[in-house]
């Protein structure tokens, strides 16, 4: 009897192990606002699958694009602090009205190029990854879009030329800007923008070379003038108590995989935004290099945007922003 009992258990036993075995694997779903084929949503598959590999599939990470698992924007740092989210990417200046140190990299005029706003990130990182905690996230890594610069009917070469412009913007520094300038700006959502052209509602658009490619802005617009006038940045963040949940090992593929995916996204991004901007111009779009002198005088025309962000950000806002400029020897 006991020689059956004991060969009757065997099976049972392997099969409480493999049932053991197989829950150890942990399944994250990775939000995303952006359609499929945005670059940033292509990046979070990327991002997912170097952690599978890393992890030999214990930790997997599922994309979801589109916003398909229903958060907007705002709610997206509250929703990954709450653990709704496990993980998500987000605009930084779309959380930003929640944390002010975040609102740095959208100051209008403060970063000319991709190579100083790699400079500020990393002044900025370690305020923000104590930014991050106290929201109880992580954040995993931070990538750029393309610069915003100034899609418009007329050719914009003198300060007097913004004048009676009519914008389409897409934030609130944007909507500063342009009225600082002697423009009007208008909040459109995207879908309503070459209707708007078109009738002449607007006459001019605030926006990045891969939003002027999917709007087909040379059938409406004639001139790209590249300003820079923000380079808007994401971030992907995860859920500190669940990171704090997963093994060592877990932990450094997120890790990881997260220094590799911001390295290759920043190269990506440069890449892509002249690739369109390459579309705009083959479609008949003219680009207008602005002269140092009309940039010099941007920023001394924005000047009071960003003095009044300094009034009420965090010490830490003022000492990252003060740094940038001295590394820059502005």
């Amino acid at each position: 009897m006991k020689k059956v009992f004991m060969v009757l258990l065997l099976p049972a036993f392997l099969t409480f192990s493999l049932l053991t075995s197989a829950s150890a694997k942990t399944t994250w779903n990775v939000n995303s606002i952006w359609p499929p084929k945005n670059i940033h949503s292509v990046g979070l598959m990327d991002f997912a699958e170097k952690v599978n590999k890393a992890t030999n599939g214990e930790l997997v990470l599922t994309v979801k694009t589109g916003g398909s698992m229903g958060y907007k924007g705002p709610d997206l740092l509250q929703a990954v602090r709450d653990g709704l989210l496990p993980v998500s990417d987000m605009l930084i200046s779309g959380v930003a009205d929640e944390e002010k140190l975040f609102q740095v990299v959208n100051l209008p005029l403060l970063v000319r190029n991709f190579d100083e706003l790699r400079l500020l990130i990393g002044i900025a990182r370690p305020s923000f990854y104590k930014s991050a905690k106290r929201w109880n996230q992580k954040i995993l890594y931070i990538a750029p879009w393309p610069a915003a610069g100034l899609w418009t009917k007329k050719k914009i070469t003198t300060m007097d030329d913004f004048k009676g412009l009519k914008t389409r913007t897409y934030d609130k520094n944007g909507n500063f800007v342009m009225e600082a300038v002697g423009a009007t700006p208008f909040s459109l959502p995207f879908s309503e923008v070459y209707t708007s052209l078109q009738t002449g509602l607007i006459d001019s658009v605030m926006t990045s070379t891969p939003t002027a490619v999917e709007g087909k802005f040379w059938e409406v617009l004639k001139y790209f003038q590249p300003f820079n006038i923000t380079i808007a940045t994401n971030m992907v963040t995860a859920n500190l108590r669940s990171f704090e949940k997963l093994s060592k090992e877990q932990q450094d593929a997120l890790v990881t995989a997260g220094k590799e995916m911001e390295k290759a996204m920043w190269d990506k991004v440069k890449a892509w935004e002249k690739d369109q901007e390459a579309i705009c111009n083959k479609n008949g779009i003219v680009t207008v290099n602005p002269t140092v002198e009309l940039i010099g005088r941007l920023e001394k025309i924005t000047e009071d945007i960003r003095a009044g962000w300094l009034k009420t950000t965090p010490d830490a806002g003022k000492r990252i922003h003060d740094e940038f400029l001295k590394q820059v020897k502005r």
